[in-house]
């Protein structure tokens, strides 16, 4: 439990199954506080709401008050978040909602507990609901075809902002996800959202991107900084600058390698979050230094790594960063401490140990080993771990009907519900692409192919926000350019063909004797090119594929 928490006089216990049997025992509602460390706005509830001494009295004698760290437990999230954080979620022992808001201030807190504690009192269980985001859970399937991708980029133009750049109507999140899917498709409306992204999200001062804008905008600059938000932007940028070649974009992203590298690393792995210190982004720059610095959560979370070592890769195979290479090296080395039997450990803290198994951990990890197989080479073993990643996955979390629940089954309150969220189906169904081309192993296809079906009936209604969705179903309508390499990791003519502009292929480094030493070849579904000895023959080829 973070020391806001402790600060508070509220008595909190930590999530788990003693919670709710105390709650049990004593007949008493559950008030679930979902918080983050990054979280400005859970900190100023804790200092204000939950520091009242009498406040926190009703709360301590009419329930059972749990706090849960949205990171730390992103099941827990998914279940309860309310629409925003902190979420204060009121339950029933059983882990049941009977109601909820978000950030509450002291006189309102005061009202929702005396009408949660007479409802508890005249209704009890009768006043608990399932929420319909955990109840319905049975997403329609269909076929996966190029209608998916057609339905995304129809959203991708109709849901754009002209004006301001981005997509929303409201606040704008940057969306990386939806600018690489673009970049392919709409490059247009990709690049006129990053340069808001840079003027607005990005910080000069000490470095890296904020996490989103209030409006649309692109004002009331919410100014935490997350390492998944700086990833995924830093990977992002690398690939506008592959498309385009320009500064502009390189440049962002060199710096965000900068900001990851020293202000998130913690000596063996990346820290999930920093929050700003109070008053750091007021005044001028002569005032900064006496203001409170900002804090970094050095908790090293599997998901996130594993996106940093993605992006840090990427970055490098464009250009050839040594920095960058080493730090994805290190913290590809520290992930693979966090794989036991293909289940990836979502974090550890000295003796803390968060949950196993989880489908963001095994996606992004997959991703990041076969990342690094195209970059690096196959020497570490890197398709070892993402086969045992991804066979763990397989194994343990999709379901029959194709689609991959976010994790075990098993847990206190809703925890055993499962759910099947779309964006991390998503994202391991494109790294389980790029896994079946590096090995040629089909199943890891046939999975991929399943998770997108399960899904596919309801193409209509999602979002512009998951256009990964659409981005998995692309590349298994049409399989990705394949760029095999027969030359050691490194040469010219490898470096060469991670850089053809198409950042959704997979270049496969062949084995000795498949291919004459020295040559590369495009394969194109069964359209196999000429052979290529120099990287200027490789892009020429190249351009008949494009």
């Amino acid at each position: 439990m973070d020391d806001s928490a402790e600060r508070t006089k509220v008595e909190w216990r930590e999530w788990g199954d003693a919670a709710f049997e105390e709650a049990r025992e004593e007949d008493k509602p559950v008030l679930l506080s979902l918080s983050a460390r990054w979280c400005s706005w859970c900190h100023e509830m804790d200092e204000t709401t939950y520091a009242l001494p009498t406040l926190a009295a009703n709360v301590n004698d009419s329930f059972i008050p749990v706090r849960a760290d949205i990171d730390r437990q992103p099941r827990v999230r998914e279940r309860y978040n309310m629409g925003g954080f902190p979420t204060t979620v009121f339950l029933t022992p059983e882990g049941e909602h009977l109601t909820g808001a978000t950030f509450l201030d002291a006189n309102t807190m005061r009202q929702v507990v005396g009408q949660v504690r007479d409802l508890w009192k005249h209704k009890g269980r009768e006043a608990s609901q399932v929420p319909r985001t955990v109840r319905d859970q049975n997403p329609p399937a269909g076929e996966v075809t190029d209608e998916i991708e057609r339905l995304l980029v129809g959203q991708v133009e109709d849901r754009f902002d002209p004006t301001n750049g981005g997509w929303g109507d409201d606040a704008k999140f940057p969306l990386p996800r939806t600018v690489e899917f673009a970049l392919k498709r709409d490059r247009k409306r990709a690049l006129a959202t990053l340069s808001p992204i840079t003027a607005n999200l990005y910080d000069d001062y000490e470095g890296g991107f904020f996490r989103y804008a209030g409006t649309r905008e692109w004002n009331d600059v919410h100014r935490e900084k997350m390492l998944d938000v700086n990833a995924a932007l830093l990977r992002a940028y690398a690939n506008a600058y592959l498309y385009t070649g320009e500064e502009r974009y390189r440049d962002p992203a060199a710096k965000t390698v900068e900001y990851l590298t020293t202000t998130l690393w913690e000596g063996d792995a990346f820290g999930g979050s920093q929050r700003p210190g109070d008053g750091y982004y007021e005044g001028d720059a002569s005032d900064r230094e006496s203001r409170e610095a900002p804090a970094v959560d050095f908790t090293a979370f599997a998901d996130r790594n594993a996106l940093a070592a993605d992006a840090l890769l990427t970055y490098t195979s464009y250009t050839d960063d040594e920095h960058a290479r080493r730090y994805a090296e290190r913290t590809l080395d520290f992930l693979a401490s966090y794989v036991e039997d293909g289940a990836v450990v979502h974090y550890r803290d000295g003796d803390e140990e968060g949950e196993r198994g989880l489908l963001a951990d095994q996606a992004t990890v997959i991703r990041a080993f076969v990342t690094a197989a195209q970059v690096l080479g196959d020497e570490e073993g890197y398709l070892d771990i993402a086969r045992s990643v991804a066979d763990h996955a397989i194994d343990t979390l999709q379901t029959d009907d194709g689609a991959f629940i976010d994790g075990p089954e098993e847990g206190p309150g809703l925890l055993d519900r499962s759910l099947r969220p779309v964006d991390d189906n998503a994202a391991i169904a494109d790294a389980l692409v790029d896994l079946a081309m590096l090995t040629g192993e089909e199943a890891y296809e046939d999975a991929a192919r399943d998770a997108i079906g399960a899904f596919a009936g309801a193409a209509d209604r999602i979002g512009v926000q998951v256009a990964g969705y659409a981005t998995a179903a692309s590349r298994l309508c049409r399989p990705p350019l394949r760029v095999v390499v027969a030359t050691e990791p490194g040469s010219n003519l490898h470096r060469a063909a991670l850089r053809l502009a198409d950042h959704e292929k997979v270049v496969v480094l062949a084995p000795d004797g498949e291919y004459e030493r020295g040559t590369a070849r495009l394969v194109d579904g069964e359209t196999v090119s000429d052979a290529a000895t120099s990287p200027a023959e490789l892009s020429e080829l190249a351009a008949s594929f494009f």
